[in-house]
């Protein structure tokens, strides 16, 4: 996934999550949607941390492409 791509992803995963807390204002949500809600927080935060290490690796001249996906054990651990 190339940078554009992956913004547009990070992009959708968003508004997705903008739309669980603005409904979450106005109503309580379900089980399902409180859980759907904390993976898009995971899932966001997993984007964000490859974007930096494809941006880095770039600055760097290493190939961008080598970056991963990281464990959301590991992502988790960078806030906790």
């Amino acid at each position: 996934m190339d940078d554009k791509n992956l913004m547009q992803h990070i992009d959708r995963l968003a508004d997705e999550e903008h739309d669980l807390f603005e409904r979450e204002s106005h109503e309580k949500l379900t089980d399902a949607e409180r859980e759907r809600l904390q993976h898009l927080q995971t899932l966001l935060d997993q984007c964000w941390d490859l974007l930096r290490q494809r941006r880095a690796k770039r600055e760097f001249g290493q190939d961008p492409g080598e970056a991963q996906l990281r464990s959301e054990k590991i992502i988790k651990g960078y806030s906790g």
